[in-house]
């Protein structure tokens, strides 16, 4: 009887986790006055579908199963057409909930219980939300609806048909990489659009600018340069979010590295440290003048998911990849700091990463390491200059060229003092 006990426990702890989801579901559906299944119809079905696949699991039979979701359906139909709501509501979300219950209730038995009250939290926030959800369904544009629909191809369609291996000279061209970096800029615009509609004028551009850094400051930068161009009103407001996100560079590389590497974050944020504080000292000057002036223009988006912008960013990181893979096979293992350069042009993640792997291996000393990851980051802040000059015009480039090489300069202390 012993050597049942361990089983007999498993099992209990299945149909209470289904009884807890079934509660979950049906607290929400409790709250609607007409319906025809509340707290207990959904703790019951919970328990019902952990017991069938239970049934169906000792019997061998999978059409318990399915018998009793098409029992439950068909209960739950009759009961509606018998007695409609009075709201008008045809109550098929409550069928739905309840099938749903019902095969959480069944994905228990199976051993997904993590899953399963994953689901169920799901399912309750989508119900609880009815009206949150509908109002922004309403609220949104043609325009909003094109803009997710080509994110959606371009993330969920083609991004994962493309083969994850390299190709061309050094293999250094990995479609599905590069790729990415098209998902990314087209997001990163969907996300900053989403932010400017919810946010609003006044906190629009320090969001932007701090989510961007996190992302991707140099895809941050290039769309807001092209703003700048397009509209002269937005070179102030391009100014800051370009600023933010390369100030947030510096704080997520400190990030990295107290995580992977904590031994060499002291070192690191003696040099990052002094980039950051004179970074801050410049977006501090541009926000107080911008707050003076009232709410911040922002960007007239016309297609939120800057699919041009997007593609060319795409096919200038391939470019760029080609360029460093050539410089790294001419420096050699020696020639850290050169590839470093070269790296930081498209991505400082990489190196970085790179870079801690080794130092965590004792291949590197601590200076050398640190020395790499600022040089990578110095290379990325002039090329990302260079698309501001290019990209963005000489309005932006006045402004904003002085806190990028604020952050630059205030390196160099950090450097010379570990040197």
């Amino acid at each position: 009887m012993t050597a049942f006990e361990p089983a007999a426990y498993l099992n209990l702890q299945a149909f209470a986790v289904s009884l807890g989801i079934g509660l979950l579901i049906g607290l929400e559906r409790e709250r609607k006055p007409d319906a025809k299944a509340g707290l207990r119809t959904f703790a019951l079905t919970a328990l019902f579908g952990c017991l069938a696949a239970l049934l169906g699991e000792k019997s061998g039979s999978g059409w318990i199963l399915a018998v009793g979701l098409l029992m439950l359906a068909t209960m739950m139909i009759v009961a509606i057409a018998r007695d409609p709501q009075d709201d008008g509501d045809p109550g098929t979300t409550s069928v739905v909930a309840l099938m749903v219950c019902y095969g959480l209730g069944a994905l228990v038995w199976h051993g997904h219980a993590t899953l399963a009250v994953m689901l169920a939290i799901t399912t309750t926030v989508l119900l609880y939300f009815k009206a949150q959800l509908h109002d922004v369904s309403r609220s949104l544009t043609h325009k909003d609806l094109i803009s997710i629909l080509q994110f959606g191809v371009l993330s969920l369609v083609v991004l994962p048909i493309l083969p994850d291996r390299d190709f061309g000279p050094y293999n250094a061209l990995n479609p599905y990489q590069v790729w990415w970096m098209v998902v990314l800029i087209s997001g990163l615009s969907l996300a900053g659009y989403a932010a400017l509609r919810i946010v609003g004028n006044r906190h629009g551009a320090p969001l932007l600018g701090f989510f961007g850094g996190l992302v991707s400051s140099t895809a941050t930068t290039m769309i807001f340069a092209r703003h700048a161009h397009a509209d002269a009103n937005q070179t102030a407001t391009a100014t800051l979010v370009i600023l933010i996100a390369n100030l947030v560079v510096t704080v997520r590389l400190g990030i990295v590295a107290l995580v992977l590497a904590p031994t060499l974050f002291a070192p690191l944020a003696i040099v990052l440290g002094g980039g950051l504080l004179l970074g801050l000292v410049v977006v501090l000057f541009r926000w107080r003048s911008l707050v003076a002036a009232g709410d911040l223009p922002m960007p007239d988006v016309k297609n939120p998911t800057e699919i041009r912008t997007a593609l060319s960013f795409g096919l200038l990181y391939g470019i760029v990849l080609l360029a460093a893979a050539w410089l790294q096979d001419i420096a050699g293992s020696q020639g850290l700091y050169l590839v470093a350069l070269a790296s930081g042009l498209t991505d400082v993640d990489a190196i970085t990463l790179s870079t801690l792997r080794l130092f965590n291996q004792e291949t590197l000393v601590a200076t050398t390491a640190v020395i790499a990851i600022a040089l990578a980051v110095l290379s990325n802040l002039i090329f990302k200059s260079g698309l501001i000059v290019t990209i963005g015009g000489k309005a932006l480039a006045r402004r904003v060229l002085p806190g990028m090489a604020a952050i630059g300069l205030g390196f160099i202390p950090g450097i010379i003092l570990l040197a």
